[in-house]
């Protein structure tokens, strides 16, 4: 017992090292990056620091396998030039009962980092939009809610609010949908209900649509029915409806499942939230192959003229891994096999074939 606690603090220490270098250098590579991005003469070396800081732990969080892997390779390279391993072995404790102790950080570590720092980070990265808004025109002009979908559009000449019960997948077509429009001093204008809305290029074309001039004593009274194919102006394009669903990673992985029975409630596809979310409970078991795969090539007793290639070894095992993680990932968000076996598949297979190397190592 005192040695799976020996082993665990050294392994978790290793890794908050490694973790807090990757972090410092991120930080200033994004400070440049920002200083760079913004022309804003209003935005110094502070906020480029601040902007950085809330923008690094997506970065960080994406290559979590990675900083595992080097970690792993850390800890028994330690051990092997130190003669602990040989000791261990003497003492009669195997190779593979030796493992339990950073397999079981690793599970905890990615347990911890899904359950705490995925939240985080999806705060984080929000903050960081919010700030850099301020900066560059730009955001999110779609939100997606228990009573359907809100998209905004606007210009110099107002603002126009979009509520539909349901969409088709790209967004393009809306169904029991109503547009307020507001003037540039944000008191509504009209009102219209339509029972679908298609776009086109600068263009809602409108079908069985009825208009409410707000700005009249009595707008029910004044309410115009609209031709089949009234055209409403609209600087929406399908890329950018499309682009404001962001990331799956910048949600919460608790508000993951809400987010995505809204989505398909609305009549879009959640398919790519449904493989992150799976990829995020997967995230312990990745974790946990990443050592086993560098245990493989680093932890034995190896002359120092076999260290380096041991260790590229185990680093190029560990950037296919991640490599299949990702490209499962693009594979389950395009519908080209099953979502379970997009996000479990590549973890899954790591761990038996780290093992099954572990076991000819060790008993073969």
């Amino acid at each position: 017992m005192i040695l799976n606690l020996y082993i665990a603090r050294r392994f978790l220490l290793l890794f908050l090292q490694i973790l807090a270098g990757f972090f410092a250098l991120f930080v200033m590579i994004d400070m440049i990056e920002e200083l760079r991005r913004f022309s804003d003469p209003g935005l110094g070396l502070s906020e480029a620091l601040v902007l950085a800081c809330l923008k690094v732990p997506a970065t960080l969080y994406r290559v979590l396998p990675l900083v595992v892997t080097l970690s792993a390779i850390a800890l028994f390279l330690g051990l092997s030039r130190s003669s602990e391993l040989v000791v261990v072995r003497t003492a009669g404790r195997s190779g593979l009962s030796f493992l339990m102790a950073p397999v079981v950080t690793a599970l905890g570590i990615g347990a911890f980092a899904v359950a705490v720092l995925d939240p985080l980070v999806a705060a984080t990265s929000h903050r960081y939009d919010v700030l850099s808004e301020g900066h560059a025109r730009g955001g999110s002009i779609l939100s997606i809610s228990d009573a359907g979908l809100w998209l905004r559009q606007g210009d110099t000449a107002g603002q126009t609010v979009i509520e539909a019960k349901r969409a088709n997948l790209d967004g393009t077509q809306l169904y029991d949908v109503t547009f307020l429009t507001f003037g540039p001093d944000g008191t509504p204008n009209q009102r219209i209900e339509a029972a679908e809305a298609t776009l086109t290029p600068g263009f809602w074309v409108l079908t069985q649509a009825r208009l409410w001039p707000l700005n009249e004593a009595n707008p029910q009274r004044a309410v115009q029915i609209l031709a089949n194919g009234a055209t409403l102006a609209t600087d929406l394009t399908r890329d950018r409806i499309h682009d404001s669903f962001g990331t799956p990673s910048a949600i919460s992985f608790w508000n993951l499942p809400t987010y995505i029975a809204g989505l398909e409630r609305a009549g879009f596809s959640a398919r790519s939230h449904l493989v992150w979310y799976q990829i995020e409970l997967a995230q312990p078991l990745l974790l946990a192959a990443m050592v086993l795969i560098a245990a493989g090539f680093t932890m034995r007793h190896a002359r120092m003229a076999q260290t380096g290639v041991l260790v590229l070894l185990a680093l190029l095992a560990g950037f296919g891994v991640f490599f299949l993680r990702n490209f499962g990932q693009v594979l389950g968000e395009n519908g080209q096999i099953p979502v379970i076996l997009a996000a479990w598949s590549p973890p899954l297979a790591a761990v038996l074939l780290a093992l099954g190397f572990l076991l000819h190592l060790e008993d073969g």
